[in-house]
């Protein structure tokens, strides 16, 4: 049944929190699934972010918000080969999620763990119409994903993204998804804690994470965290709980990494992530460099452990956390300028930033 198939995510696919404070307990992809099991996405030109949508760029209420913007939400039903069954044996397993859409092409964001193994995509509308989805790209290191449904232009009315680095803490936000396959749940909340690092499905850390209180359980994920503008600032994604069910701590995927990283989907069907090629730690005043991958662009512009980056491009670097946030938001062959200190001595060292798959 689908609660054992989420007591096994808890416990098997969970990933452990980086930082952040995040504190003891499990880390669950908040994901709804059910098991069936009879025994036991060349280079093209990048889209742009949607501009269309049903929800007005003005101060609404939580319902006005919620009526805009559910026809845009969908349900996403996955069905994974018995090798994906979290039991094994022969048959199917499923699995619920939320998506929503993203551009006028019928294009969807939704989780990489969503469809993580498909075999086969269902998309159903809130108004109970359902379409076969293809799986455009995934990028397991964002766990993000986009799908593409063959839908008439009056469903395809995308939410509107917003800017994530412009939440604070105690903004008021409401998540829209299919917690145990009850379609169209509107729950509401704030802005707990912005900044957080969240770790993806292969342990890759996401930066820049939305944490918030708004009520969030398995079948949630992919659905949009939105402002009270209607605007996107996130996916959620993940909840911490030691009981596996919502206990008021919920993590999205900033809208600004959602923007980047559907686009090359979009285009290109897989995504890349700029690489500077250190282990960084957390220094006073800075992020001291610990180890400098060879072939890497670190190690080309001669940097060295032991090394503390105080700045990029002239912003200061006060953690780790923030170094890693600044080079997740650049892009593959940017040139950024470093300033480090050294043996006591400050200089500046431009880097070619290269290219993480």
């Amino acid at each position: 049944m689908a609660r054992n198939r989420n007591k096994v995510a808890v416990a098997v696919v969970a990933a452990a929190l980086v930082g952040g404070g995040a504190g003891a307990g499990a880390v669950a992809l908040a994901e709804h699934s059910s098991n069936t099991t009879t025994t036991a996405a060349s280079a093209a030109t990048t889209t742009t972010a949607p501009t269309v949508s049903n929800v007005a760029s003005s101060a609404l209420t939580i319902g006005e918000i919620a009526r805009a913007s559910l026809p845009s939400v969908v349900e996403i039903d996955v069905t994974t080969s018995a090798s994906q069954s979290p039991t094994g044996g022969t048959g199917s397993a499923s699995a619920e999620g939320t998506g929503w859409v993203y551009d006028t092409k019928g294009d969807l964001v939704t989780n990489e763990h969503v469809v993580d193994g498909a075999t086969s995509v269902t998309v159903k509308f809130s108004d109970g119409s359902t379409y076969k989805g293809t799986i455009v790209g995934t990028d397991i290191a964002t766990d993000l994903a986009v799908v593409h449904v063959d839908a008439p232009q009056s469903k395809l009315v995308p939410l509107k993204l917003g800017d994530s680095s412009d939440a604070q803490i105690g903004d008021p936000v409401i998540a829209i998804g299919n917690p145990f396959g009850l379609d169209g749940t509107v729950t509401s909340g704030i802005v707990s804690a912005v900044d957080r690092e969240i770790a993806s499905p292969n342990e890759t850390p996401i930066e820049g994470a939305i944490q918030t209180d708004a009520a969030i359980n398995h079948g949630n994920s992919g659905g949009p965290l939105l402002d009270l503008d209607g605007r996107v600032i996130g996916i959620t994604a993940q909840i911490q709980s030691d009981s596996g069910g919502n206990e008021g701590v919920g993590f999205a995927i900033p809208s600004d990494t959602v923007r980047t990283i559907a686009d090359q989907l979009i285009a290109n069907g897989k995504a890349e992530h700029a690489l500077l090629g250190i282990l960084p730690a957390n220094a006073v005043g800075g992020a001291r460099i610990q180890s400098v991958s060879k072939g890497t662009a670190a190690k080309d512009a001669g940097l060295k452990v032991g090394d503390v980056i105080t700045a990029v491009d002239g912003t200061a670097v006060t953690s780790s956390a923030q170094l890693r946030a600044i080079i997740a938001a650049k892009q593959p062959g940017d040139k950024v300028t470093l300033t480090i200190t050294r043996d006591g001595t400050t200089k500046t060292v431009p880097v070619t930033l290269g290219t993480r798959s």
